[in-house]
């Protein structure tokens, strides 16, 4: 029996030997863990007094372990510090049976003074019977850690304070889509404030349609992942940024009139490693830029209908010369009661047809050869009133509603009555039977911000000229064309299409502008602004239409290389008393002119010639015969007389086709000019 105890407690003593070898293998194991880990290991008790810390303690904060062992706590951190960690031990102590492990920061004491900032992961061990017993944790010197949130932050800061002081709308989303940042230029932008974007997602911009992938998509999104740079242009309408309702994550704007042209412009953000993480986009309002783009190209298409307009001018207004000047001839010498009498008044009208299309076309182009004066706009329209009544018919009630003490303009009277006559006829063709037409003069002035907000409106002073009608008005399709040449709703035989063309090149040519309002079933009404003049009205006297002023026997050179017109004007002028002198090129007029051996009172010269135009001849002609008097005659100047239509000071201008009154008139008006 005895031995079987015996070996029963030699058993018993064996087994506990090999235990306590393997646990002081594990002690020894985790002592070596524990002395040979970089993070402080520790013990405290229940009074918050070190029991236990590894050789960590010394390189990160001075102590040697024996020093720390004994210490308190509260000797090792700041009183704000100190309540913060027993309110964690408290937490832990009321949910022990969870046996909770806390993660915090805070800072600790180094022996010198310093405050080092940790990371401590602690938890309470508890015995048997599930009362604590002491505190034991890990703590982490985070000082790199923290100076590299601190770089972050800053990092964060200055991009913040870069986007924020930019004045380029510019905005970040992150791989999510979200919004992260958004400057106040974005705000100013679109209306939309940074607390109403950061946080939401792309969708809510509407300037990007669905029916097209945006930058920011195929930089995020795109499945290649490579980086993807590129821009893009779009139309918005301003009040899409403003007005509207949000549903889930889409947008429905409330569509207006007025629109603006954005540039975006997108680039990826990407990490450390490379990988994309978002996207950084600019948006530019480039509405003035587009305006001048459209404006260049109006420039140019009407740079190329004017030399158009200017080539088939020359040639045409020539051929109408002689057409309509013999006819007039011939009506003189036929018996006004025969038949030849009546055709040839069909002639001449048919002529007078296409002086007006060719007139026209050059006031469209801004070609028209003017001679700008002081005017009293009430005074102009006051004289075409009864013209402008017999032009509508009986059945329309034309009303005339001047504003009394209208500043004046600066232009030619025969553009005024284009304009009129334009727009009197274009209303009366949209009046069926009875209707009204109204002509009002006033005077504007319009400030910068008001200009901002109506579109083609110019900062100034302006005397505006508006013909309204109760006619059928036009839809938004047709006002957007309206000003284009040959653009007409008319039937092929009522119109030209080309009135408003005139009335739009006449306004510009004059540096006015002009506004259309019109709904259809609402009538029209147009508006144009013509700039204030500050000088004195001058008064237009009434031609003197009794009879046609004679001759009294001067010399006249007359110069023109299209043979039929030198001859139908050297038999008009010879038929008013004038002797003339001919030559079909500039240099036979210098031979002319040299070998005469008598006064020669005026040059009449065509302006476009070979050799020389009308211009250099008279200069050279003047060198001669200082007081030599000149009139310059074509179907289209050039800028040899005028600069961009405008007649240079001094000069006198017939213009192709004339009749013979009119070269009657202003022969005899120069001639008697001292």
């Amino acid at each position: 029996m005895f031995v079987g105890i015996s070996l029963i407690i030699s058993l018993l003593c064996e087994k506990l030997a090999k235990n306590t070898k393997i646990l002081n293998a594990s002690e020894e194991k985790y002592r070596l863990i524990s002395e040979n880990t970089i993070d402080c290991i520790w013990q405290m008790n229940l009074d918050l007094e070190f029991t236990y810390i590894n050789e960590a303690v010394f390189p990160l904060f001075g102590y040697t372990p024996e020093e720390y062992i004994g210490s308190k706590l509260p000797e090792h951190c700041s009183s704000e510090e100190l309540e913060k960690m027993q309110a964690i031990i408290v937490d832990l102590l009321d949910s022990l049976s969870d046996k909770t492990m806390e993660v915090f920061e805070t800072s600790i004491y180094h022996k010198n003074g310093e405050e080092i900032p940790c990371e401590i992961s602690g938890t309470v061990v508890l015995d048997n019977a599930g009362n604590p017993l002491y505190a034991q944790g890990v703590t982490r010197v985070i000082t790199e850690r923290k100076k590299a949130e601190k770089d972050l932050r800053d990092s964060k800061e200055k991009l913040e304070q870069a986007i924020q002081g930019n004045s380029i709308p510019t905005y970040i989303i992150d791989s999510n889509h979200i919004i992260t940042n958004w400057n106040n230029a974005c705000e100013s932008l679109t209306g939309f404030s940074e607390a109403q974007m950061v946080g939401t997602k792309k969708h809510w911009l509407p300037f990007y349609p669905e029916e097209r992938p945006n930058l920011v998509d195929l930089i995020i999104d795109g499945a290649t992942k490579k980086e993807i740079d590129g821009y893009y242009e779009d139309k918005i309408n301003k009040s899409i940024l403003v007005k509207g309702a949000y549903e889930g994550e889409r947008f429905y704007p409330d569509l207006g009139e007025k629109g603006k042209w954005l540039f975006s412009t997108a680039a990826p953000l990407r990490n450390h490693h490379g990988d994309i993480i978002g996207a950084i986009e600019t948006i530019q309002d480039i509405t003035d830029r587009r305006n001048a783009e459209e404006q260049l190209r109006q420039a140019q298409k009407m740079e190329s209908v004017g030399r158009l307009a200017g080539g088939v001018a020359h040639d045409y207004n020539n051929a109408l010369t002689a057409i309509m000047g013999y006819t007039e001839l011939a009506l003189m010498d036929a018996d006004p009661a025969g038949p030849l009498h009546a055709d040839l008044n069909q002639v001449l009208k048919a002529g007078r047809r296409a002086q007006d299309i060719t007139r026209q076309l050059l006031a469209f182009a801004r070609k028209q050869t003017i001679a700008p004066i002081a005017l009293n706009l009430n005074q102009t329209v006051e004289s075409m009133i009864k013209m402008l009544r017999r032009l509508i018919g009986e059945d329309i009630d034309l009303a005339w509603l001047p504003e009394t003490n209208l500043w004046h303009v600066m232009m030619d009277p025969s553009q005024i009555d284009q304009i009129l006559a334009n727009l009197c006829v274009n209303s009366r063709d949209a009046i069926e039977g009875v209707g009204k037409v109204t002509i009002e003069t006033a005077t504007k002035v319009f400030d910068s911000a008001y200009c901002a907000d109506h579109v083609g409106f110019v900062p100034g002073e302006f005397v505006q000229l508006s013909v309204s009608d109760n006619g059928c008005g036009m839809d938004k399709e047709i006002l957007k064309e309206i000003f284009e040449p040959f653009f007409t709703t008319k039937a092929v035989d009522k119109g030209t299409g080309l009135g408003l063309s005139t009335v739009y090149g006449i306004v510009k040519q004059n540096n006015g502008f002009i506004n259309v309002y019109s709904e259809p079933g609402k009538g029209t009404t147009i508006k144009i602004y013509l700039p204030r003049h500050e000088g004195k009205a001058v008064e237009i006297q009434e031609e003197n239409t009794t009879e046609i002023p004679q001759g009294r026997g001067e010399t006249i050179l007359l110069v023109e290389d299209d043979l039929p017109i030198l001859k139908l004007a050297q038999k008009i002028l010879e038929g008013l008393n004038y002797t003339v002198l001919i030559a079909d090129t500039p240099k036979g007029a210098m031979r002319l002119a040299q070998e005469h051996t008598g006064k020669i009172h005026l040059l009449i010269t065509d302006v476009i010639m070979p050799e020389m135009n009308g211009r250099e001849l008279s200069e050279q002609l003047q060198s001669l015969s200082p007081d030599l008097k000149c009139i310059f005659m074509s179907g289209y100047t050039a800028n040899a007389i005028a600069h961009h239509g405008v007649l240079d000071e001094g000069v006198h201008f017939i213009q192709k086709p004339f009749s013979k009154r009119d070269l009657a008139t202003i022969v005899r008006k120069v001639l008697d000019r001292e």
